[in-house]
């Protein structure tokens, strides 16, 4: 059985397995946010007649509010106003490459074990395929509005990332679609698009773009995301900051646009209504919230001393624009600054008509669930055989070819019929999803991906990828003299580079660079470098060694990353035309 066809089997099988389960779901369904038909004291609420014009149930809702209520409903947690029939709701949840666990508004489990995941953004934008990242954003809502239905997840999500990736050594740069703003833009519109669907006034889930702005470092050097001031030009936020938030709110129409927990020339992102007010609300027309990065009101307060009291944090950052806080400040605080006369009950009025026009466009406010759009979306539509196979397929396109002398590869099993695997990458399973991931649907590492093609020899050669001793190197260098060709696995985890943990420089950790060339040096086949990473590594010594034939860099490739490493590396029966297109992307957004 050829790997295709195993790969098609497999998941066949899990389709089976999970329609299977399906069919013997006991759990009850999301009962209604609000607006409940059963409920004879709310239904008839003006609010509740989806005949009448958002804005004007946006209108009623607002006004039939206390404010010791609204202030209750201006953080991530919004709390439940029982009398009116409506439940608490939270607003964090991830979707960065698919549903993700990192927020608390999703959970996995039960019919929900896990959902497609996507390599990371950073992998999928080096296919320069725009019509690709739209469809696994289609997938993605698909699988986010299934998990909502059965009450395990939000209908919010704080993604995509569209930060521009300009310092190399910054952790969370994977997350991103790179350096270039443009296609970062172009990324923005047609991720959100995917994920938010083509309705106008209906949402299918609701995107967001974040961190609004000039954010690219997180803990360097002594200084950290939360005290970094960022010294921007005009100029340069026009011409580079500005452009993938401007593309995603002019032309992906995005929900929500989250700011950043920097400053930006000495104001706090999320106090500065040039930003937030002008730019985003005035000049873009954004038609949706803003949220703030999770605790940047504490912090502008409690870390960069930028008002005096909180209750001024409150009142600066709702008159600069923001409408909701991911954490607990707002809630907090923001009744004492409307009694202290800093701020107006009016400015709170207009941040809850933005977030709740938003949760109206997602349908939160008819009803029942499973009576409208999506409401028949459940298990069975999540971690198909489709999506799995998309999840492949955009693996393979953003799978980049750095040096092929000879050329080496395409490998032929025929040849080759040993392969040597080696390296602290070469049979990983969750280091494959990167960042901001949620549980997969399962994994095919990079050792059992070549094992499907070949027989193969495995050596770790490092025991992590911090590589801090050579008492594996033996083991690697004898592998790589008894097979007929070389496969190192080498690179990155998130130990090196994640939230919160920038990089000191750009070469491969520890003793990682010893180990290929060792390897490379004693090989008796052709020797392949394959690097896992998010971010740039420096790999001068394996361009300059001729010893080393081939180099691929696979970045985060996701749950199916072992089988689209092995389809760029491995030939098997395809033609070579169809080897070439495994390894080179044939589609550009322009």
């Amino acid at each position: 059985m050829d790997c295709a066809t195993l790969i098609h089997f497999i998941s066949f099988l899990f389709f089976f397995l999970v329609l299977l389960g399906s069919h013997s779901h006991t759990g009850a369904a999301r009962p209604p946010f609000a607006c409940d038909p059963q409920n004879a004291a709310t239904k008839s609420l003006r609010f509740c007649r989806t005949s009448l014009p958002i804005h004007v149930r946006v209108r009623d809702f607002i006004g039939r509010l206390t404010l010791q209520e609204k202030v209750t409903l201006l953080v991530n947690n919004a709390a439940a106003v029982p009398r009116l029939g409506i439940t608490g709701y939270e607003w964090w949840s991830e979707a960065l490459h698919g549903v993700s666990n990192v927020g608390p508004g999703t959970k996995f489990g039960g019919d929900f074990p896990g959902a497609t995941s996507f390599p990371q953004v950073i992998t999928t934008a080096a296919s320069f395929n725009a019509s690709l990242w739209e469809e696994i954003g289609r997938v993605v809502s698909d699988e986010a509005r299934a998990m909502y239905n059965e009450g395990m997840a939000g209908l919010t999500y704080w993604s995509p990332n569209v930060n521009i990736f300009r310092d190399p050594r910054w952790g969370r740069g994977q997350e991103t679609p790179g350096e270039d703003p443009v296609v970062a833009g172009v990324y923005a519109a047609r991720y959100v698009r995917g994920l938010q669907g083509n309705d106008g006034n209906r949402l299918k889930v609701a995107a967001c773009c974040k961190h609004y702005t000039a954010y690219d470092l997180d803990n360097w050097s002594g200084v950290d995301r939360f005290h970094f001031n960022a010294r921007v030009s005009k100029q340069d936020m026009e011409d580079t900051f500005d452009v993938p938030f401007r593309a995603c709110v002019l032309e992906g129409k995005v929900a929500s646009v989250m700011c950043s927990y920097n400053q930006v020339n000495g104001i706090p992102t999320c106090a500065d209504p040039k930003l937030l007010r002008n730019t985003i609300r005035g000049n873009w027309h954004l038609n949706g919230y803003i949220v703030s990065d999770c605790d940047s009101v504490g912090v502008f307060y409690d870390n960069q001393h930028y008002t005096s009291t909180p209750e001024e944090a409150a009142a600066e950052a709702i008159k600069a624009g923001l409408d909701l806080d991911c954490g607990p400040f707002l809630a907090v605080h923001t009744q004492d600054a409307i009694k202290r006369g800093i701020l107006n009950e009016a400015d709170v009025n207009g941040a809850l008509a933005n977030t709740v026009t938003v949760q109206m466009r997602l349908g939160m406010f008819d009803g029942e669930p499973s009576a409208q759009p999506f409401g028949n979306l459940g298990p069975r539509d999540v971690c198909t055989p489709a999506h799995q196979n998309l999840a492949l397929e955009a693996a393979r396109q953003g799978i980049v070819l750095l040096k092929n002398h000879g050329p080496s590869l395409p490998l032929s099993p025929r040849r080759h019929r040993t392969v040597a695997v080696i390296g602290p990458n070469s049979d990983v399973t969750v280091t494959m999803i990167g960042n901001y991931a949620g549980v997969a649907c399962g994994y095919t590492t990079p050792l059992q991906g070549i094992g499907r093609y070949t027989r193969t020899i495995h050596q770790q050669g490092c025991a992590n990828v911090a590589c801090t001793t050579d008492e594996l190197f033996g083991g690697a260098i004898d592998a790589a003299r008894q097979a007929d060709a070389t496969v190192l696995v080498m690179g990155l985890d998130q130990s090196i580079e994640a939230e919160f943990r920038d990089r000191a420089g750009l070469l491969l950790p520890g003793r990682q660079q010893e180990l290929v060339s060792k390897v490379a040096m004693s090989s008796k086949g052709p020797t392949i470098l394959v690097l896992m990473s998010g971010g740039p590594i420096d790999i001068s010594f394996a361009k300059n060694d001729p010893r080393i034939a081939s180099v691929l860099w696979v970045g985060y490739p996701g749950q199916a990353g072992g089988t689209a490493s092995c389809r760029c590396s491995i030939w098997n029966s395809q033609s070579r035309r169809e080897a070439a297109y495994d390894m080179v992307p044939t589609r550009l957004p322009f």
